[in-house]
């Protein structure tokens, strides 16, 4: 097989059988939530999937879903600065975050006895089966950040740990399809590209293992024309050559790369990974493959 017929076969997404699991695992959560829970017939919430099943760049080794459980009676939110926006009244009813939790993992475990395991901070696990993938449930509340000239919707998950986290999955969607649409769909194939490149290479311990999603947002800051070449090796060179040129050095007080949702920095003190990361990741997957 030449090295283009492997890149190729490397862009598509989950076969038919995954993309089955997937989707019933999908479905058998809402279910489980929607109408079999009788706490939850008092309470306004939505199901929905997100991360790399939900914005289709998932891949074979990547094929776990993750369900955002939002609860829309509590808005949470805060400000860019004092006085942009006017406190509505204090929300008085029951739905703290660990009654949220507590509800959610009582009624995944009447759906999936002995396959939920709820030690993790964050997300819920249920665990797969025959006919299922692992799925992370994750509850979260409504959010808003407002700004002078704009409000940013999203959702807040507290942590078991103290924690909390704001995640914007809405504007990850839009802004990942828009790409996708501006590149002749040639974006999220990109995307699986470099997974399955991390993937391969952190199988055979030529590199380290990173996040999935750090893969996503290094395509995405790749220029839109990087994904106009004709064959996806000149693609891939494209892509490893431009990360690895714009990760030099420190980071730059302008012009700056950003998440896939467009409302965070890509490198800053709080992330998962470094700029190190992204440039030694694409010197290892040219070595990996050859390049030269």
């Amino acid at each position: 097989m030449s090295l283009e017929d492997k890149l190729s076969r490397w862009t598509g997404p989950s076969s038919d059988t995954e993309q089955e699991k997937q989707d019933r695992t999908e479905r058998m959560i809402r279910q489980a939530l929607d109408s079999q829970h009788e706490p939850f017939n008092n309470c306004s919430f939505k199901v929905y999937a997100k991360g790399s099943y939900a914005n289709n760049t998932n891949v074979r080794s990547d094929s776990d879903v993750d369900i955002a459980v939002e609860c829309t009676e509590v808005l949470y939110w805060e400000e860019e600065e004092p006085g942009i926006s006017t406190p509505g009244k204090p929300y008085e009813g029951i739905w703290t975050p660990a009654k949220l939790r507590s509800e959610l993992v009582a009624a995944l475990k009447d759906t999936f006895p002995n396959q939920v395991d709820a030690t993790g901070s964050t997300a819920i696990q249920v665990n797969s089966s025959s006919s299922r993938v692992d799925a992370d449930v994750v509850p979260c509340f409504s959010y808003e950040y407002y700004m002078k000239y704009e409000t940013r919707k999203g959702t807040k998950i507290f942590k078991t740990d103290g924690g909390a986290i704001v995640n914007y999955p809405a504007q990850q969607l839009e802004n990942g399809i828009a790409k996708n649409k501006r590149t002749g769909y040639a974006y999220k194939k990109g995307v699986r590209l470099l997974k399955r490149i991390e993937n391969a290479m952190a199988q055979d311990g030529s590199f380290r293992e990173l996040p999935s999603y750090f893969m996503e947002c290094l395509a995405y800051n790749c220029p839109d024309s990087e994904f106009a070449h004709s064959t996806w090796t000149d693609c891939l060179r494209g892509m490893l050559i431009h990360i690895w040129d714009q990760l030099q050095g420190d980071e730059p007080s302008s012009d700056r790369w950003v998440e896939v949702n467009g409302c965070y920095y890509l490198f800053h003190p709080g992330q998962k990974w470094s700029r190190a990361d992204g440039r030694e990741f694409a010197n290892a997957a040219w070595n990996y493959l050859g390049f030269s």
